[in-house]
């Protein structure tokens, strides 16, 4: 099983809404995803028109409660193949167990890989437990970033953190790649940071970007996946082309 964490230290870089549409397009691949909500904002739901009430199973319980099973928190969607564990939205982070393996031995004693293909992890931007819990669980991490310089900072930050946990900790943690968004070619400065991100952590890792559209922004206020909101829209086909492109990286590769 293909467990993904979305991750970028920097907030506003579009984490939820990579999260919300990459996971409907594997699903509507026909993989079994499940998207496991960190960010105690809680706009995966909104994005996946889920209704959470204040109360019912969440994925920040592993923290607070050492006994939680994990499958309590899954949720269908109104999307074929695609469930999630959302988040609690008046999660304290400090309150957080100090436990980094927490949701890595939930998700195995879950037994969640027999039941899905693919697990994406929205994971907030704050370094904290949580964030450290999701790059555990994960052995993939996907990296969106806005091509503005302050954003390649963030990044060193982020990757320098990856590191030490590839190295030290979760040898079975590899960077899938870096994911321009509200990107525009025609910008020079989107070009040149994009170029500098490129010249720093490799060229290859850098995906096909997702595109500058009020749509994604009108999607979450409806509750749907982009492609489903407005499926010809430039986002809905950026999204597509994601969605392909970590296919087949993680199922047709060769060796992957």
């Amino acid at each position: 099983m293909h467990i993904i964490a979305v991750s970028n230290r920097k907030g506003g870089t579009g984490k939820t809404t990579v999260s919300v549409n990459l996971a409907t397009e594997l699903a509507v691949a026909g993989r079994k995803t499940l998207l496991i909500d960190l960010d105690s904002q809680g706009h995966c739901a909104i994005g996946l028109g889920v209704r959470y009430q204040s109360g019912e199973p969440n994925a920040h319980q592993l923290f607070t409660d050492p006994q939680f099973d994990l499958t309590a928190a899954l949720r269908t969607t109104a999307f074929d193949n695609l469930w999630l564990a959302p988040a609690d939205p008046l999660f304290d982070h400090g309150q957080c167990e100090r436990d980094e393996y927490r949701l890595k031995s939930a998700v195995e004693t879950a037994h969640l890989a027999a039941r899905f293909d693919v697990i994406l992890i929205d994971t907030p931007p704050s370094l904290d437990n949580l964030l450290v819990n999701g790059l555990m669980a994960a052995n993939r991490v996907l990296v969106p970033y806005i091509p503005h310089y302050i954003s390649v900072e963030s990044m060193r930050q982020l990757v320098r953190l990856l590191f030490r946990i590839m190295t030290r900790q979760n040898r079975h943690l590899k960077i899938l790649g870096f994911l321009p968004t509200l990107c525009a070619e025609h910008i020079r400065q989107h070009r040149q940071v994009n170029g500098q991100v490129g010249g720093e952590f490799g060229a290859a890792r850098i995906l096909p970007g997702i595109r500058n559209d009020i749509r994604l922004a009108e999607s979450f206020a409806v509750g749907k996946p982009i492609r489903f909101y407005a499926p010809k829209s430039r986002s809905a086909q950026d999204f597509a082309r994601l969605g392909e492109e970590v296919i087949r990286h993680l199922w047709e590769k060769p060796g992957e």
